[in-house]
């Protein structure tokens, strides 16, 4: 038989790109906040021939490399518009995320955001509702009424979301779970959400 296959996942992948963010990494992604642009997209050729749900999902400074490849995958997918609020705990250049091999990233429509505030001043200009997913929230994201300009926002691995994130949102919501644990891991979280919001507007792809 021919040479074996190595198969490497995506986390081991994204894994390894956060262990060789190197000096150029780091300076790459200075500049990019020196620069104070306050909103960047990245649509790719492929992304912006695709037809594109209005719903849209962010994800606050996230902090797990292999996570966010989950949930830029997701979107690409489902036909989701993604964000990223700046800072985040690891390199989002388009060289980074390519280097952790998310080959699926020139499917994705990405828009990064400088950060909390440029994004808020986005979000408002576009009239859009901002729906926070968190473990502090007591009204259960099933029973939510979604709607297609919605923002399903999703807080960092670590610490979530800030209190002024908190007042700044629409509707808080909590995806119920059993007690004395912590959380779902976000990706899965996003998931869930997504879903089922994509289902209560009509926004998954069409078959055939």
């Amino acid at each position: 038989m021919g040479g074996a296959i190595r198969r490497r996942s995506i986390g081991t992948l994204a894994q390894g790109a956060q262990a060789r963010y190197r000096t150029d990494d780091q300076e790459s992604h200075k500049r990019f906040t020196r620069r104070n642009i306050s909103l960047q997209t990245q649509v790719h050729a492929a992304a912006a021939e695709a037809v594109l749900s209005a719903m849209r999902i962010a994800l606050y400074q996230p902090d797990i490399a292999k996570n966010t490849g989950t949930i830029l995958r997701l979107a690409a997918c489902l036909g989701v518009e993604a964000h990223i609020v700046e800072p985040a705990g690891f390199p989002t250049s388009d060289r980074a995320f390519r280097r952790a091999g998310m080959d699926y990233l020139d499917r994705v429509s990405l828009v990064r955001h400088a950060s909390w505030q440029a994004f808020e001043r986005w979000r408002r200009d576009a009239k859009l509702r901002l729906v926070l997913l968190t473990t502090q929230a007591g009204h259960n994201y099933l029973d939510h009424r979604y709607a297609p300009d919605d923002v399903l926002l999703f807080g960092r691995e670590s610490s979530g979301v800030p209190p002024e994130v908190h007042a700044a949102s629409d509707a808080r919501l909590i995806i119920p779970m059993q007690p004395g644990l912590r959380s779902i891991n976000v990706a899965m979280a996003c998931a869930m959400a997504l879903g089922e919001a994509l289902r209560q507007i009509g926004g998954f792809p069409r078959l055939g």
